[in-house]
């Protein structure tokens, strides 16, 4: 792919409505995007299953719910979860009586971490063990599935899954590092990328982000042509980010988060669909802009990416309900700062030759640099310390919107897709927010 192709205009209303059935595949958490894709197909009257990853007890092992964990997901998904675990991944897999890959981080130091080599066999052996486990919680998840599924039903399966780091302490020391790190602390992202504590944790995100949207597609196989045989229509949709197209110097360009590490597994995500289409099955990933979120915040100065949306509404038509969210942003700073100022030093971040340098899509996703980072990281921090509240930011308000325009494009795109790979940039998400007031 040498180009991003973003959605050029809002799509019809789907026609998915009352007695389709929409099944979340991942389980709903708050701070995400599934939260707006949620909101649409309830709002369509479409009835909702959904699925859970599971719970870990005292000694690792994986559990389905209990009953009342089940009561309380439900109530928040607002549908049915079939209650088999389908935790992703292998990082806590192992053969009995062997260490599993977090054991194995979990002996790394801060200091080591990159001369420390790991057991490639024990690995193959652990990543075949949890690949086998997630396959056939699935089958067991399907089948559950497909009892609740009416003939003739249109279905409209959304992944949602994504992550894939391993719980181990030193990890997180090494992410600040390579996230955030300025100066002394700065530790370069191909530092991690060349490690084999980088190559396993790609290795996790591909089973994690990738490959589980290869098994929703081969797992649901039958359960599809049933449905399709009976006279309804099956839908695949998945979330990416690979970049998003921004207003800088008042022109939308491509631009992205340097270093987002999790990209490769993105980009496997994008094959996955591009393969699927070309079998005749209606898969789409949607890449999303950048919003802050409960995984994302590990990433400093992702929001910078999100403020200039509030240019991107004015531009693409205004109006009083944007001029009200102006005002609401503006609340938000202290008084002696104004927004337009903000704007304007975000702005000048994006047009900085530091950062054009990794404006290029091709190499993406490219390392990052010192220079870079202390650019990202220093800037970010600078506007946290505009506001009056560093836990009520304008990224936070703007994060909510984009979770909304981009769960109902999402939604009615599906309906009639026009791809395997879209962009949701800042243009459509402002018009469709925009639209949505009517």
């Amino acid at each position: 792919m040498n180009a991003p192709t973003p959605l050029t205009t809002i799509p019809a209303p789907s026609s998915f409505g009352k007695g389709d059935v929409f099944v979340l595949f991942g389980e709903l958490f708050s701070r995400g995007y599934a939260t707006g894709l949620i909101d649409a197909a309830k709002a369509a009257g479409m009835t909702v299953i959904g699925v859970t990853v599971g719970r870990r007890d005292d000694n690792g092992a994986l559990r389905g719910l209990t009953d009342e964990e089940l009561a309380a997901a439900e109530e928040n998904l607002g549908g049915k979860i079939i209650n088999v675990p389908l935790m992703a991944g292998f990082d806590m897999d192992a053969p009995e009586g062997a260490k599993t890959p977090t054991d194995l981080v979990g002996e790394m130091s801060i200091d080591s971490w990159q001369e420390h080599r790991l057991d490639w066999d024990l690995i193959d052996q652990c990543r075949a063990l949890g690949t086998a486990r997630f396959t056939d919680a699935l089958a067991q998840a399907v089948a559950g599935m497909d009892e609740l599924i009416p003939d003739g039903a249109n279905v409209f399966f959304a992944h949602t899954m994504a992550g894939g780091i391993p719980r181990a302490k030193v990890f997180m020391a090494i992410a600040n590092r390579i996230y955030k790190g300025r100066g002394a602390r700065y530790e370069p992202s191909q530092a991690l990328i060349d490690s084999d504590l980088g190559k396993l944790i790609l290795q996790n995100f591909d089973e994690v982000s990738a490959n589980t949207f290869g098994h929703l597609l081969t797992g649901t196989k039958a359960l599809r042509e049933r449905i399709e045989a009976t006279g309804g229509q099956v839908r695949y949709t998945a979330y990416g980010y690979h970049g998003t197209r921004i207003l800088i110097d008042d022109q939308y360009q491509w631009q992205t988060y340097t270093n987002y590490t999790q990209g490769y597994a993105k980009k496997r995500l994008e094959g996955i669909a591009q393969d699927a289409w070309a079998d005749g099955i209606k898969a789409t990933v949607f890449n999303c802009p950048e919003i802050r979120t409960n995984s994302s915040d590990v990433f400093a100065g992702i929001e910078l990416s999100l403020l200039p949306l509030l240019t991107a509404l004015r531009k693409e038509g205004g109006g009083e309900w944007v001029d009200a969210l102006w005002e609401e942003c503006q609340a938000l700073l202290n008084d002696d700062v104004s927004l337009q100022s903000v704007l304007e030093q975000v702005n000048d971040y994006h047009v900085d030759p530091i950062l054009r340098a990794f404006a290029d899509f091709a190499p993406w996703p490219m390392a990052n640099s010192a220079e870079q980072v202390d650019k990202t990281v220093g800037t970010s921090q600078a506007i946290v310390g505009l506001h009056k509240n560093r836990k009520e930011l304008v990224s936070d308000v703007l994060s909510q919107h984009v979770v909304s325009a981009t769960g109902q494009l999402i939604f009615d795109e599906a309906g009639a897709p026009n791809g395997p790979v879209l962009w949701l940039d800042h243009d459509m998400v402002a018009k469709q927010l925009i639209a949505a007031q009517g």
